[in-house]
């Protein structure tokens, strides 16, 4: 029994290591493309706090800019000669969301630093999306990080 459930388990994990990294960038890559033309096509979001926190001119126009920048991001996720683009695109964008959970903390936290608002909810998602992005980037080389853990 104890060696029918390790080879199902070997089989599972093994589908899972093959499949997972793709399945991931593409993930991440649809789910910026679709968040970046909302945001194009100007429907809400939390990204109006970061036109307010990182001054780019009309708030109104730098959600559209923020929104093309998030297009990007997923565009090169999709086209994987490209991910180190998308991770480039993401170091960029990153200090401007802990920023604005710092200087809008206000309107980021209902009590800091343990409860969240909505807008601040979506920031920290952001940051959790930027340490998933580091998993894509450990696999841009052809030997898949093995170099760097020696």
């Amino acid at each position: 029994m104890r060696a029918r459930f390790d080879q199902l388990d070997r089989a599972i994990a093994g589908w899972m290591h093959e499949w997972g990294h793709a399945a991931h960038r593409y993930g991440l890559g649809v789910f910026f493309v679709w968040m970046g033309v909302l945001k194009c096509l100007g429907y809400k979001s939390a990204t109006s706090l970061l036109a307010h926190t990182v001054y780019l001119g009309d708030p109104a126009r730098t959600v559209v800019y923020l929104g093309a920048w998030e297009a990007l991001i997923g565009l090169a996720l999709l086209v994987q000669p490209l991910n180190r683009v998308a991770l480039l695109l993401l170091a960029v964008r990153l200090p401007a969301t802990a920023l604005a959970l710092v200087l809008k903390a206000d309107v980021c936290w209902v009590s800091v630093p343990w409860v969240p608002s909505p807008e601040g909810q979506y920031l920290i998602k952001d940051l959790i999306l930027f340490t998933a992005a580091m998993v894509i980037g450990g696999t841009v080389r052809h030997d898949h990080g093995r170099e760097a853990r020696r």
